[in-house]
């Protein structure tokens, strides 16, 4: 279970950041909304798998992810420019989540 609370967290907490971009500094009321009410439940849901596992390990492939798939949302939804650094950095991110999770005795595989 606690992948798919980990998964529940990356999701609200996209959810949530893509929310904040749109909120404008929290000038815009709906926006706004949608990030407190999914950050929340991105940390509760966060806030399960560390009962379980270390809390470097949960936060790695959760702000990892996170961050690969917001770039991903700032390229296709939001029109930003990537470069080839930045693709080479999330690459490297994305990497180290893999390595993480297919290799690592410590998610007790």
């Amino acid at each position: 279970m606690n992948a798919v609370y980990l998964g529940i967290a990356i999701v609200c907490e996209i959810i949530g950041t893509s929310a904040l971009k749109s909120s404008m500094g929290f000038t815009r009321l709906l926006p706004s909304l949608v990030t407190v009410f999914f950050y929340a439940f991105a940390f509760y849901f966060l806030s399960l798998p560390l009962r379980t596992m270390p809390v470097g390990i949960v936060y790695a492939i959760w702000s990892g992810c996170g961050i690969a798939l917001l770039a991903m949302i700032d390229l296709f939804w939001f029109r930003i420019h990537i470069d080839f650094a930045g693709f080479l950095g999330l690459g490297l991110i994305v990497a180290g989540v893999l390595v993480i999770n297919l290799f690592s005795s410590t998610l007790g595989h």
